[in-house]
């Protein structure tokens, strides 16, 4: 190769590498060029494909806050909810909380609903009262072994009847002993009490040592009768006041009453105060779907006019909703017509509806 030729390569590569020099100034200069006559929209940003530089062009042209940030999180976390607070039993029984109210007139569980077997230390075959042509003279040749069932239901009359924080209700319960097994005597039923009453309930919620909650107040007005004639007849009135206390599977209900007295004349039971009590008091604990209840009456007074009872009852769970109802008994008027016997009864039966058991606090236990 002479001299010539390598001159003609050496100018020849020059000039490439001029011509490439030249290509990237003017590209420069023609992209410097777009940008000044194009500055940056909203429309250019949202064409940019990169979500990290189409966050950077909206913060060049809105301008980024102090300390932003520039990458997105893509699943931000979710704050937990909280769980909401669990009503009370009293308050789920009741309806004092404005999330438990359920309107009103509609029929709703009252006190337990049950049958049982009951076997008896001593029937009461002459049924008596100091009330003039009250006592029965032969005995009436009862079984000691009968036969008891309940049902109670109540409803609400008038909700929010004074301000937000009172009820009225209406209740009925009903008991019946039932001489099933007497052949002798055709099975009759031996005593059937009726309870209508009028209750007027107060949503109180003061908070007692050691968690307890004063979550109620009220007073009712009671009727109780057995629908019979002379001389089995028997029947009162009352006036029923009620405090309620409660905490996480337990209640306490107090219920002091005053008689509204009849004449003598009218008057089935003259001296019922002193056997069936004053007043009463209702414990009870519910535990993973088991209720145990305790209540105890008093007279209130003492020496030969003092007389008390107690009925202790056990719900336990069987199979799905079927639960078993034990009921052990001791002392006076376990029904109208017993008001002034004493007996021990025991009974094993089936219960479906309790005192609480039914309410979802208890489902949680």
């Amino acid at each position: 190769m002479n001299g010539v030729e390598l001159e003609v390569q050496r100018i020849d590569r020059a000039l490439i590498f001029s011509i490439a020099a030249a290509i990237t100034l003017a590209g420069s200069l023609a992209q410097a060029q777009d940008t000044a006559a194009n500055p940056k929209t909203p429309e250019t940003c949202r064409a940019v494909r990169s979500e990290k530089d189409r966050l950077a062009c909206y913060d060049e042209l809105f301008g980024a806050p102090e300390g932003a940030l520039i990458e997105q999180t893509p699943n931000p976390p979710v704050a937990a909810v909280p769980e909401p607070k669990r009503s009370s039993l009293l308050d789920q029984r009741w309806e004092l909380t404005p999330d438990e109210k359920q309107g009103s007139f509609r029929v709703q569980p009252h006190k337990p609903v049950y049958i049982v077997a009951f076997h008896s230390s001593s029937s009461n075959n002459r049924p008596s009262s100091p009330s003039e042509d009250h006592s029965v003279i032969e005995a009436l040749g009862l079984q000691n072994t009968e036969t008891k069932f309940q049902i109670s239901l109540k409803t609400k009359l008038w909700e929010d009847i004074i301000g937000d924080y009172s009820d009225l209700w209406f209740g009925y319960t009903q008991s019946s002993r039932w001489q099933v097994f007497n052949g002798a005597l055709s099975r009759p039923f031996r005593e059937t009490d009726y309870e209508p009453e009028l209750m007027l309930n107060f949503r109180t919620h003061v908070d007692l040592p050691l968690g307890w909650d004063l979550r109620m107040s009220g007073v009712s007005l009671t009727h109780v009768s057995n629908g019979r004639d002379v001389p089995l007849s028997r029947s009162w009135n009352r006036v029923i006041g009620q405090i309620g206390i409660d905490r996480p599977g337990w209640t306490i209900v107090a219920r002091p009453w005053w008689r509204i007295h009849e004449d003598r004349e009218s008057d089935d039971n003259p001296d019922i105060e002193d056997f069936m009590g004053r007043g009463e008091l209702l414990v009870t604990r519910n535990w993973r779907g088991h209720e145990i209840s305790a209540l105890l009456r008093h007279s209130l007074r003492g020496g030969e006019r003092s007389h008390s009872a107690v009925e202790l009852n056990w719900a336990f769970p069987i199979h799905g909703q079927l639960k078993g109802y034990l009921q052990f008994f001791s002392g006076y008027g376990e029904s109208l017509i017993d008001y002034n016997h004493s007996a021990n009864r025991i009974g094993l039966g089936v219960s479906l509806i309790e005192w609480y058991s039914d309410t979802a606090e208890t489902q949680r236990r």
